[in-house]
């Protein structure tokens, strides 16, 4: 059987999976300079740094065999110059424990040297995707996977219009989003220099807003956000929007979707998400063969949490619009929970965000990790739903294919 993408070329089914585990996790490791000045790293924040070992072990007892980590640009290029000291930690606890990384190169956070909307930006981008390409290409076998640039349009809407991030523009989120597209090709293409194998996860939120109740002469301006704002950095990765970009279908490789409880809401009141009983709401399941119909190839659900006590109903609902998606069609290769621990408030580094598997509770000088025990079961009913062929061995045999080795 063959599927018809979303550029006319046919393509067969995957049969054979991306990853060893199905479900995936992510450790946040947004680096922006936030609104107040200060520089955030959530590495540091939440401690992954110090309990590396102690993280991964975790994911291997809860069946995760695969993760999105960070790489922090801002620490490794210093004035154009590489020091590759803050990723080495990071790569070897990968391989001790048997973890498939997605490195995210640039989630945020850039070198305070560089202005993200000049052509030195896009030059030293490139320049430190190939030193990290190349140092990971010599120390890791397997595929390498890479998401260049991470929430493009996120990020540009935060940095050049609302102020949120660095540079704290406004009026300028057009500008920055295509200079972050020019940022990723020209990434992606260093990347391909060291290995033509490695594969890009461009990661990008999936929104839909709808028109208020009292103001539905707003409807055709929701319907053009939902239909063609959302997709806009997507489509310039694919060479579907300004071509001379250099994007092409290849370049944008597999569409990561991140998807929040907050990711549909009102036009013009962002910020206040529909409720789940909400007649409007769109079925996720429906959103992402939205995704497939416009693009094909391979699907990954790269973000996806809720808070408190609501994960576990949340998650199960996730699993069940994907199998939706899946069985209509869709390629959907993963579902990554980000992230894997709590993470701090961006704005107020005092305050945690309960969305992890595991919370961050503060003991003296520790961030503890403690058990949603509740999300934690789902998870397990969610690796039995995506993935019924593989048991505990299968996971063992298909990362020896993908070429990583076990581990104790």
């Amino acid at each position: 059987m063959l599927i018809e993408g979303a550029t006319g070329t046919l393509t067969p089914p995957t049969h054979r999976p991306l990853f060893p585990s199905s479900m995936l996790a992510g450790f946040e490791c947004s680096t922006p300079i936030n609104r107040h000045g200060q520089r955030v790293d959530q590495i540091v924040a939440t401690h992954h740094d110090h309990f590396l070992d102690d993280d991964y072990a975790m994911l291997r007892r809860s069946g995760i065999r695969a993760a999105r980590e960070g790489v922090r640009w801002h620490l490794i290029d210093q004035g154009g110059r590489c020091d590759l000291t803050s990723l080495r930690p990071f790569v070897d606890a990968a391989l001790r424990w048997g973890i498939v990384p997605i490195w995210d190169l640039f989630h945020y956070g850039y070198p305070e040297d560089l202005d993200p909307f000049s052509a030195e930006f896009v030059r030293r981008f490139a320049d430190y995707c190939y030193t990290v390409a190349r140092y990971l290409d010599r120390r890791m076998d397997g595929t390498l996977f890479f998401t260049p640039v991470n929430e493009i349009s996120y990020f540009a809407w935060a940095g050049g219009d609302q102020g949120l991030f660095a540079p704290h523009a406004s009026g300028r989120s057009w500008e920055l989003k295509v200079n972050l597209v020019r940022a990723a090709i020209a990434g992606i293409e260093a990347i391909w220099a060291v290995n033509g194998k490695a594969r890009m996860v461009n990661a990008d939120p999936l929104c839909r807003v709808v028109a208020p109740w009292d103001r539905p002469d707003l409807a055709g301006e929701a319907e053009h956000f939902s239909r063609h704002v959302v997709y806009q950095s997507w489509d310039m990765l694919a060479g579907r929007l300004l071509p001379e970009l250099g994007g092409s279908r290849r370049h944008l490789d597999i569409v990561g979707v991140n998807y929040y409880w907050t990711n549909q809401w009102e036009h013009t009141r962002p910020g206040i998400p529909l409720a789940p009983d909400d007649a409007r709401l769109m079925p996720l399941g429906d959103l992402l063969l939205e995704v497939h119909a416009r693009y094909g190839g391979q699907i990954v659900v790269t973000e996806a949490a809720h808070h408190g006590p609501n994960r576990p109903g949340w998650m199960a609902e996730l699993i069940r619009e994907v199998i939706r998606a899946r069985e209509a069609g869709a390629g959907i290769e993963g579902v990554c929970w980000y992230p894997a621990v709590g993470m701090t408030e961006w704005h107020e580094p005092d305050l945690f965000v309960p969305m992890g598997l595991w919370d961050l509770v503060a003991d003296g000088g520790r961030l503890c990790r403690v058990a949603n025990l509740e999300l934690l079961a789902e998870l397990e009913r969610a690796h039995c739903a995506l993935a019924p062929h593989r048991g505990s061995t299968g996971e063992e045999d298909l990362l020896e294919d993908l070429g990583w080795s076990g581990v104790a």
